[in-house]
């Protein structure tokens, strides 16, 4: 039985894999490898025109929609997150969903992604070279014009995450406590909370304090900046102004953490990771983070011979997709490929009756499929029920042409004659 179980796992991540790379052919255009477009729209609020970066998943389907993340300083972000959901949605993995990736490119940075308007920097005590302030507009831009516009234009769901590195992870804070509405899952990395001597980092900590966030999640994840002869576990005493950034995410994380007010909320600190290294690690924690409910971890579990009864698997694979359905905003089904094979593979180990229910169930869920009566017409022949396997053999051949079932038919009815 170890080692029919070990097989099915080979088999079933084979599978997923070969269903991930159906569309790999897309990828080639003209010889060219092409991960999105570029696309624009006017904003009256912001006095401007704005680009966006655009990601549609590869195994895109008509008629089918998709979460969507939307990622600040885009150009810098928008390869290492559109490779990311790639690799971990497709492939075998299958722990995220696919999504529709809008990266947005920066025409004046600081204005737009710093929520309170500041002239001097405190550290120096010069007047500071740039704009800022304009976060709360830079907001309203994104709820009244940009997330319309996607919405309009591409087929989206209304699951959405935001995304931002350094002043970018202002953006995301000041987000999530003014506009928590607007996005189901906040990924802020490395955030510049020192900005104005740690005033703004006070305001969030008051909003945080006293709103409700259930169902929202949020990842920070927090890079060593800290200067030589300076040590994590002393740093939150120290004064120096080269240890702003660390001491500050650390009492927004750390007071956080002692807050009961619904947000699903986690935290990391990379010691080997700079301020410029820090956003693709923490990508790729704080996505499967966020999104920790998608992935089936029961699924190779559901193959162990005799750990759940038949009841008990069916309602294991219900459950789940019950859940991620519910999240996603739409019905999502066990793909056909994997409950046919764990099927299969039922009746290979001789456990006919969850064999029956899980191919009964992908009947269910995909009846103009020929190969879902093809492999419940081998259940009843395994049960030694040649003529229900044949009704469900013809069912098959009615359904779609195929070549093996009508090869079944024939060795059946021969065998019956004789």
């Amino acid at each position: 039985m170890k080692n029919t179980f070990t097989l099915l796992i080979i088999a079933l991540m084979a599978i997923g894999c070969n269903q991930s790379n159906k569309s790999e052919s897309e990828l080639s255009n003209d010889n060219q490898i092409t991960i999105g477009h570029i696309d624009s729209l006017k904003s009256d609020i912001l006095g401007e025109t704005r680009k966006i970066w655009v990601h549609i998943p590869k195994n895109y389907q008509e008629g089918k929609k998709y979460p969507v993340l939307y990622v600040l300083d885009g150009p810098g972000h928008f390869h290492s997150v559109t490779g990311l959901i790639k690799q971990l949605s497709t492939n075998g993995t299958f722990v995220l969903p696919e999504m529709i990736v809008i990266a947005i490119p920066n025409t004046n940075r600081s204005r737009d992604l710093i929520p309170t308007k500041v002239d001097v920097d405190y550290r120096t005590g010069n007047k500071l070279q740039y704009e800022s302030g304009g976060g709360s507009a830079f907001l309203d831009f994104i709820e009244h014009e940009l997330i319309p516009y996607v919405d309009k234009t591409y087929p989206t769901t209304s699951l959405r995450t935001y995304v931002g590195h350094s002043f970018g992870g202002l953006s995301v804070i000041h987000a999530l406590t003014t506009r928590s509405h607007l996005f189901d899952n906040y990924l802020a990395i490395d955030p510049s909370f020192w900005w104005d001597n740690m005033a703004y980092l006070e305001t969030v900590d008051s909003l945080l304090s006293v709103k409700d966030f259930t169902n929202k999640g949020l990842f920070v994840g927090m890079a060593n900046t800290m200067g030589g002869g300076q040590d994590y576990a002393t740093v939150e005493d120290d004064t120096l102004g080269t240890s702003a950034h660390i001491r500050s995410i650390l009492k927004f994380s750390k007071s956080l953490d002692k807050k009961d007010n619904g947000l699903n909320f986690e935290w990391k600190y990379y010691p080997q990771e700079n301020h410029g290294s820090v956003p693709l690690i923490t990508e790729y924690d704080g996505l499967r983070f966020l999104f920790d409910w998608y992935q089936f971890k029961e699924m190779f579990e559901l193959g162990r011979p005799g750990l759940y009864a038949t009841d008990e698997a069916l309602e294991v694979v219900k459950s789940h997709y019950e859940n991620v359905s519910q999240k996603m905003g739409y019905e999502i089904k066990p793909a056909e490929w994997f409950i046919n094979r764990l099927g299969n593979h039922y009746i290979w180990v001789k456990n006919l009756d969850l064999a029956a229910a899980l191919l009964d169930l992908n009947i269910a869920n995909f009846p103009n499929s020929n190969n879902v009566y093809d492999s419940r017409g081998d259940c009843y022949l395994a049960a030694r029920d040649s003529l229900k396997a044949l009704e469900f053999y013809r069912k098959a051949l009615e359904t779609g042409d195929n070549n093996y079932s009508q090869a079944k038919i024939d060795r059946i009815s021969k065998a019956l004659k004789k």
